[in-house]
């Protein structure tokens, strides 16, 4: 393998040596290159996995920390403060030798050259991982991705955190019935994880947290309403569980609408395909997700849902040295006709099973193929309500919630944030309250010319 390292192809040969550097300023190293985009789930499992691998592994990432998505819900409810769920990836790999971050943007993919654009220069490599995960899915409704909000970053959970204090500031101030209630109403499109979560967790707010904040308000006139095209919630679970699941949510007095389609809305009033409208100042969108695509792969090689098309060992159709995993990867198989579900314990299993396979290519072993094996899921839906599903054995109420609680506690990456979790949840469960109700903004930003406040 050559030492000389790219810089993206300007004409002729694009290869630069070692005394002319990238821009982006990684070491030359006589061992294989193998590049990451993506610091999420199927990315960081990769990085840890390679720490024994003879080969310089660099993350690229446009943020300097990996989320713990699951538990973004938590931030946006005030539950959890932001720095619980996430974590440098500095702090994370500090003492892997092999590896090295680069926080940037990923603009194109030039796999003839062996190499990628970068919003800070090209980077070359000699085996290129895809682990750069998914994007909401607002399904063309271009007027619902404007005004609705979407729940993927720590940014946008902070952002909603902000929405939904700011809509019962706005609340106190106003002598209009209807625009007082649109400001208390709050719509979720979409019944699966994050949608029967959130809405649980607003249904704590709305119990035993805002009253006391408010007691100006009439909060038994607040509404929550759950809206998915399915005819259950968490379709995920078995119908057992999410009866269940169901029966939790109605305890909070959620409206749950089953069958129903959003047909638009203009940051007012969300207009549905049975003819109803409702009137809310925050619709909150988790009805689905879509892989984040890169330019430079040609429609081949993507499926019609805009995934990558892999093989059984995650290598990109058509590309030796080229891989995919989790969400941006379709893996297509009997058992799974369009591929697996874009779930975490999908993108963990398939880096797992790829970094063993790295360690297979180097010492010329056959490869091993992927098989997904599905262990189960869970859900919460506020203080001692939750079910667990697992493959052979299902149970819910405080034993499920207790189960779910140390799940997702040892989940998290890194001491500090496991016992700022812990600790946030035992205050939360003692006292009722929510320690993080602020409303927190840069010096100089004006809140109304913010998408929070928008409308």
């Amino acid at each position: 393998m050559s030492e000389e390292r790219t810089n993206g192809p300007q004409g002729g040969d694009s290869r630069l040596s070692v005394e002319n550097p990238s821009s982006v300023n990684l070491p030359a190293a006589g061992r294989p290159r193998i590049v990451i985009i993506g610091g999420g789930f199927g990315g960081l499992e990769l990085v840890h996995r390679m720490k024994r691998l003879d080969a310089q592994v660099v993350l690229i990432d446009q943020n300097n920390y990996h989320t713990f998505q699951p538990l973004l819900y938590q931030v946006a409810t005030a539950a959890l403060e932001p720095q619980a769920i996430a974590c440098p990836f500095r702090e994370i790999f500090r003492n892997q030798k092999n590896f090295f971050f680069r926080m940037a943007e990923v603009k194109r993919l030039m796999p003839e050259h062996k190499c990628i654009e970068t919003s800070i220069g090209a980077v070359d490599y000699d085996y290129l991982i895809l682990a750069n995960g998914s994007a909401t899915n607002f399904f063309g409704l271009k007027d619902v991705e404007k005004n609705a909000v979407d729940m993927k970053s720590v940014t946008e959970a902070i952002g909603l955190r902000h929405l939904i204090l700011e809509n019962f500031e706005k609340a106190l101030l106003t002598s209009d019935p209807e625009e007082r209630e649109s400001l208390m109403n709050f719509v979720i499109v979409g019944a699966g994880p994050t949608g029967v979560e959130l809405a649980g967790a607003l249904g704590e707010l709305k119990n035993y947290i805002l009253p006391a904040d408010y007691p100006e308000l009439d909060l038994h006139r607040m509404k929550i309403h759950l809206i998915d095209m399915g005819d259950r919630v968490f379709q995920a679970l078995s119908k057992r569980s999410s009866m269940l699941a169901e029966r939790a949510l109605k305890k909070f007095n959620i409206d749950i609408h089953f069958k129903i389609k959003v047909e638009s809305y203009d940051g007012s009033v969300l207009a549905l395909s049975n003819g109803e409208k409702l009137r809310s100042r925050a619709v909150i969108w988790a009805a689905g997700v879509k892989a984040n695509s890169l330019p430079g792969f040609d429609d081949g090689r993507l499926a019609p849902s805009g995934r990558i098309k892999v093989d059984r060992f995650n290598r990109v159709e058509g590309c030796d040295n080229i891989f995919a995993v989790g969400d941006v990867a379709v893996m297509i198989s009997e058992g799974y006709p369009k591929g697996h579900p874009m779930l975490a314990p999908v993108a963990i299993q398939q880096a797992r099973n790829l970094a063993g396979n790295f360690k297979r290519i180097f010492t010329k072993r056959e490869l091993k193929p992927f098989v997904y094996k599905n262990y189960g899921v869970m859900a919460t839906i506020g203080r001692n309500r939750a079910v667990v599903d697992l493959k052979w054995i299902q149970f819910n109420g405080p034993l499920a919630w207790l189960t779910w609680v140390f799940f997702h506690i040892m989940s998290l990456v890194g001491f500090r944030n496991r016992v700022v979790a812990f600790v946030n949840w035992l205050w939360n469960y003692v006292s009722y309250d929510r320690a993080v109700r602020l409303i927190i903004r840069p010096s100089g930003t004006k809140s109304d010319e913010t998408r929070w406040s928008e409308n």
